[in-house]
């Protein structure tokens, strides 16, 4: 029984890990994207081209995170 709560627990602690690091991570790049802005004198532009290309990049990591424990 004690393994079993043992098991749940890592997994619980992985998730809010991932999330609390995903918070910082966007809160981060949203800090640089609005100082960027403002060194160019103006508003934040992403267009369309930027972000599908973001969004690319975003399932690149998102499966290079995945692949990190399999051993390949």
């Amino acid at each position: 029984m004690n393994g079993m709560r043992q098991n749940e627990n890592w997994k619980g602690r992985a998730i809010f890990a991932g999330g609390v690091f995903g918070a910082l991570f966007g809160v981060g790049m949203a800090y640089l994207l609005t100082q960027r802005a403002e060194r160019e004198g103006g508003q934040l532009k992403l267009g369309a081209g930027e972000g599908i290309r973001l969004g690319l990049l975003l399932l690149g990591l998102m499966k290079s995170v995945s692949d990190l424990g399999s051993g390949s």
